[in-house]
């Protein structure tokens, strides 16, 4: 019996022909995707009836990008500048819905646990991932809570039977420098043993001011193959961010429109260095078992513990105190996180006549304790165009301590049907949750237990020539840890979804297409005003819009990438005079396309060159719309070159630039007084070894 491999890209060759290859031969290598975060089981994307966009690797490797939100940049249905130039959280806006966006994340098939509504949100460092899948619309019936508009299902590297190993070093402007390391191999003769050992330090400047940013992290892995039958794989993870950059807004007239004909400048700081900090220590360790029974049955659990401390000090603005100045706050939290996730799946693959099923059954898990201490205050304005620095604050509020636990179980069960052509995906789950606020000091807490039903149906029709249609029905929930100003927990958030799309990958090449159309309703929204200390529920959001993704390989030497999203988000209920308005922070209009050439022969031939344009139109600035931002167009480009060429084995360098035209502008506002600058230009030279 062979051994266990979890494969999640297959490459299958057409057989070679007898004659002499050509290019038309070399480009029948077929490129099958699998979707295995949307359904937990190895599916090929042109069977799996939802829209799925994946990022792969070599992509953002190519495009220069240091965090998810930048890896995900030419992603349809996804708003990746929320909070502009801040590379603090990975902020992602699925289809329009901003409400958790940087807690819809997984890693390896389990929620990354983070605490929303407060400052204890964890980032994976691309460095060390195989691919991204962003999932589009509710997973519910899989994962228990998450936002309606989709999730980011992260894969890490693993071990690997096969030696191998990289190097990555990199500078660039603003003081950007990092090193960055992986190796994999076996450990016996055998082959049951595998390791890898990934690293990574950088540090870079930011446009703010003294705001800087600072990485280390490390991850250990141990695979055994114990048997041709079982195996087992142990990972940690350990990160820590003793900078964590600049995060924060500023009113909208100054910065997108003049204030009394002046503009503030897209680098200016309003904080104070003295009362700045932002410090993340975060280690996640875990385990992942397989067993096959036989070539029908298998079982899998996967485990994972995390921790994270965060402390953080700001100073902020919140509106124009004078014709000059601005009204500024103080922010402070010291927060300590401890959970624990565990999924166990059977999957057994039978059949029923001539219908083929893939049974999942799954019992997972989730736990999270959060203590928090939150402080706050004020401080004396500060003029937006002459800034003094050295204040201190004028005064200081009493803290806040609580403890915020989550504890969930679900139950879910998924069956994927095949008959002739025919895909169809069925799906159930029942989810219990109990949370809990309390104050430590007074025992005064607020308390939600509830259950939840999710659901999911999906049908698809695979035709000969590519093309696969597909229409599907799913639902979300997602029980808000958030209070109103009573102290009470908001009721969960519900969500649904109904989605047509159409796949299309022609047979024997790597390109692939979608199209999809969806139309999302959402209720009981969790929402929170900056300068307010609790939390709003709006009554019902409504989310439709159309997704087109296109990777076609020209020819050997070209490649394009192309993505357009339409989104339509609509304040349906809210009780207030913003009912009937678009929401905010969502652009209507996306266009992203990215190309590649790689020259073949001649004397460039080792040189490749790439050029992307991202286009984003229709931001309101505000609920009320009553602003709305300036059209916004980013260019970025990248030069590569094979150093081997000069007889540099296994040597590369890259070069790249993002904002490649400079533009200042502002990417989002939440509302008025707080809008977000984009990132300046940024240039960075890298150079990898391979061995």
């Amino acid at each position: 019996m062979p051994r266990l491999h979890r494969l999640t890209l297959a490459v299958a060759l057409a057989s070679a022909p007898l004659s002499a290859p050509t290019l038309a031969d070399e480009l029948l290598e077929t490129l099958t995707v699998t979707a295995s975060a949307a359904t937990k089981t190895e599916t090929p994307f042109l069977e799996t009836p939802q829209a799925i966009s994946m990022v792969e690797r070599e992509e953002w490797e190519v495009r220069g990008a240091e965090s998810v939100q930048r890896a995900a940049d030419y992603t349809p249905g996804v708003f990746t500048n929320q909070i502009g130039a801040s590379n603090r959280y990975d902020y992602l806006v699925l289809r329009g819905f901003a409400d958790g966006s940087i807690n819809n994340t997984f890693l390896d098939g389990l929620k990354v646990m983070s605490d929303g509504g407060s400052f204890s949100s964890l980032v994976i460092d691309p460095w060390f991932l195989e691919r991204i899948e962003v999932v589009k619309g509710p997973a519910s019936v899989l994962y228990g809570r998450a936002s309606p508009g989709g999730l980011v299902a992260q894969t890490s590297r693993r071990p690997e039977f096969e030696s191998g190993g990289e190097l990555r070093l990199r500078l660039g402007n603003n003081a950007q420098r990092s090193a960055a390391f992986d190796v994999t191999g076996p450990l016996d003769a055998e082959r049951r043993l595998a390791f890898r050992l990934t690293g990574l330090a950088r540090a870079a400047d930011t446009q703010f001011g003294p705001a800087e940013e600072e990485r280390y992290a490390i991850a250990p892995q141990l695979s055994w193959d114990i048997n041709d039958a079982t195996s087992l794989t142990l990972h940690a993870y350990l990160q820590r961010d003793p900078k964590g950059g600049y995060h924060a807004g500023l009113p909208f007239e100054g910065t997108v429109v003049d204030r009394n004909g002046r503009r503030i400048a897209n680098n200016f700081f309003e904080g104070e260095e003295a009362y700045d900090k932002f410090e993340r220590d975060q280690v996640i360790v875990g385990y992942e078992l397989e067993h096959r029974f036989n070539d029908a049955l298998s079982a899998r659990q996967r485990l994972r513990y995390t921790e994270t401390e965060v402390e953080l000090a700001q100073v902020y603005a919140f509106g124009w105190a004078s014709a000059t100045e601005l009204n500024r706050f103080f922010s402070g939290g010291d927060e300590s996180l401890e959970a624990l996730t565990v999924d166990n799946q059977l999957e057994a693959r039978l059949a029923t006549g001539d219908v083929e099923h893939t049974l999942l059954l799954g019992l997972d898990h989730q736990r999270r304790n959060n203590d928090v201490t939150w402080t706050s205050g004020a401080f004396p304005a500060i003029d937006a165009f002459n800034p003094q620095y050295g204040a201190g604050p004028s005064m200081m509020f009493p803290e806040v301590l609580q403890r915020r636990e989550l504890e969930q179980t679900g139950l879910y069960l998924q069956d994927q049907l095949a008959f002739g052509n025919w895909h169809a995906n069925l799906g159930l789950r029942h989810d219990w949750v109990e949370i809990t606020n309390r104050d430590p000091e007074s025992g005064a807490e607020s308390a939600l237990d509830d259950t939840q039903i999710s659901g999911r149906a999906g049908l698809l029709y695979r035709f000969d020539n590519g093309l696969a249609p597909y229409a599907s029905y799913s639902t979300s929930f997602s029980p808000n840890s958030t209070t109103d100003q009573n102290g009470d927990l908001l009721a969960p958030t519900e969500g649904e979804q109904v989605e047509l799309g159409l796949k299309y990958q022609p047979p024997g090449s790597r390109d692939r297409y979608s199209l999809a159309l969806f139309d999302i309703t959402q209720e009981n929204v969790s929402a929170k005003r900056p300068n307010e200390t609790f939390y709003r529920a709006t009554g019902e959001i409504r989310s439709r819009g159309l997704e087109l993704e296109a990777h076609h390989q020209l020819s050997e030497a070209l490649s394009l990438q192309a993505a357009y999203g339409y989104t339509d988000v609509t304040l349906e209920r809210t009780g207030d005079a913003n009912e009937g308005n678009r929401s905010n922070q969502v652009p209507r209009h996306q266009l992203a396309v990215w190309g590649n050439y790689a020259v073949q022969n001649g004397a460039l031939a080792g040189l490749d060159a790439g050029l992307g344009v991202r286009y984003h139109a229709d931001i309101y600035a505000d609920d009320a719309n009553t602003e709305m931002l300036p059209d916004t167009t980013l260019v970025e480009a990248t030069l590569g070159y094979d150093l081997a060429r000069l007889g540099l084995d296994s040597m590369s360098a890259r070069l790249n630039v993002s904002n490649l035209l400079d533009e200042a502008y502002v990417a989002s506002c939440y509302d008025l007084n707080f809008c977000y600058f984009g990132a300046e230009r940024s240039a960075t030279a890298s150079l990898h070894f391979a061995f």
